[in-house]
Order: structure tokens, then C-alpha cells, then sequence
């Protein structure tokens, strides 16, 4: 390899230890940890982090986990507020391998989207595996909208960051959003608007969201709403 070459490569890596802090240190993953510190979130967001009550508590299972991340740490910094998580998280509570521990945990759940069908007389059928399935299913309700016109707003404005059909981009680490409850989109929304969460930390002025209409949401959220069916 040239000297220009390794001096490149260098540079690549150097910048993307910068910009992500799990991969500027190495941790060495401890499932058991994530999972232990996972039962304390499962209070609000589901033992399976499903989240709950129609999207008070938004779903965090298979998000990207750069993204959980750099929320843990925007609540732990108290860039991002949230009353709730304030007294779980902060550097003495939740150290950097911690928050890489249960983040990895979290974004390695896969939640199904139906229940196979089963005989629930036959003589081999468990009902408790298939009450523990059940927990793992998670389907959103159908919003209002035009789906039609929030696919092409969608794929136009969105994919790049949010991923196709909105399930996560794990590059970029842009959040799932196809999966996450309705009600919940729109808080965010209001939140984003008002600054009371940041949109991107480098950019806090950003006015993203203030390009789209109350309609064009609407439309967006009632496409990603049917991407589980």
C-alpha cells in the first residue's frame, strides 16, 4: 500500500472514531449487562422495548444502535429532557459501556409484525411459547392519511436518512420510524418544532421539520403506519 494510501485510510478512520465515540473505543459487548439494565427499561418501554400506552412510551427495540446511543447521552448531557429518564442516567449511573452494553441489546430485538397461525388443540401446542411470541409481535394501528402521497413525500424527503420503507438507517444511524407508534411521531414533531428536542446537536437551529405541512406529516406517518401490515 502507498504511502498516500495508508495516509488516507488513517484520516478515514480518524474521522470516524470523532464522529462516533463507540468506535473511537473498543467495548467489549456483555449481553448479560445489557439485559440487566434493560429490565429497569422495561417499566416504561416493554420488557421486549415495545414500548406502550398507544406510544407514551415509544418503542426502542431494533432501533440503530448509534442512535440509542447518542439519545442515552443526550439525556445523560440534559441536552435532550425528559423527566422520566433524568434519574436513571447519568455519568456515575451509566458509563460509556453501559449505554453501548444495552444500546446493542435493544437495537438486536427483532419484534414480528403478525402471529403465525397455530391449532390451539393440538397436543403439541405450547401456549406459553406462544404467549412469549405474542409479546414479541408488535403491529401499529392504520393512521389517517394519504398513504399514496406519504410514499412519495417519503421517498423523496426521508429515505436517505430513515431508511427504506422507514425501518432505520444503521450507517447513518437515522431512527426507525415505520413500527413506532403514531401519537408518539407527533410529539416529537411538536418538540422538534419548539426546540425542545434537537433535531441534530451540530445543528441546533435546525428548522427541518419546518418544511412539511400538518398534511404532508400526516400523509408520511399514515404510509409508515401501514409498513408493518
Amino acid at each position: 500500500m502507498s504511502y498516500q494510501r495508508i495516509l488516507l485510510a488513517f484520516s478515514t478512520s480518524l474521522i470516524l472514531c470523532l464522529s462516533n465515540p463507540l468506535q473511537a473505543q473498543t467495548y467489549d459487548y456483555d449481553p448479560d449487562n445489557g439485559e440487566e439494565i434493560n429490565e429497569l427499561c422495561s417499566g416504561c418501554h416493554g420488557e421486549f422495548g415495545q414500548g406502550g400506552k398507544d406510544g407514551e412510551y415509544p418503542r426502542i427495540a431494533s432501533q440503530p444502535l448509534e442512535f440509542i446511543a447518542n439519545q442515552l447521552r443526550l439525556f445523560r448531557d440534559r441536552k435532550r429532557k425528559n423527566f422520566a429518564m433524568v434519574e436513571y442516567i447519568d455519568d456515575r449511573q451509566l458509563p460509556e459501556s453501559d449505554i453501548y452494553d444495552i444500546s446493542r441489546y435493544l437495537s438486536e430485538i427483532t419484534l414480528k409484525t403478525q402471529l403465525a397461525p397455530v391449532d390451539e388443540n393440538a397436543p403439541d401446542f405450547d401456549a406459553y411459547a406462544r404467549l412469549l411470541e405474542s409479546k414479541m409481535t408488535m403491529q401499529i394501528p392504520k393512521a389517517e392519511g394519504d398513504i399514496e402521497r406519504g410514499e412519495k413525500i417519503y421517498n423523496k424527503e426521508c429515505d436517505s436518512c430513515h431508511g427504506k420503507e422507514g425501518w432505520g438507517n444503521h450507517r447513518n444511524a437515522g431512527p426507525m420510524l415505520a413500527g413506532q407508534y403514531t401519537n408518539y411521531l407527533w410529539r416529537q414533531v411538536k418538540q422538534l418544532r419548539t426546540k425542545q428536542r434537537i433535531h441534530d446537536e451540530d445543528s441546533p437551529n435546525d428548522e427541518l421539520l419546518n418544511e412539511f405541512s400538518d398534511q404532508d406529516l400526516t400523509d408520511i406517518f399514515a404510509y409508515l403506519s401501514v409498513m408493518d401490515d
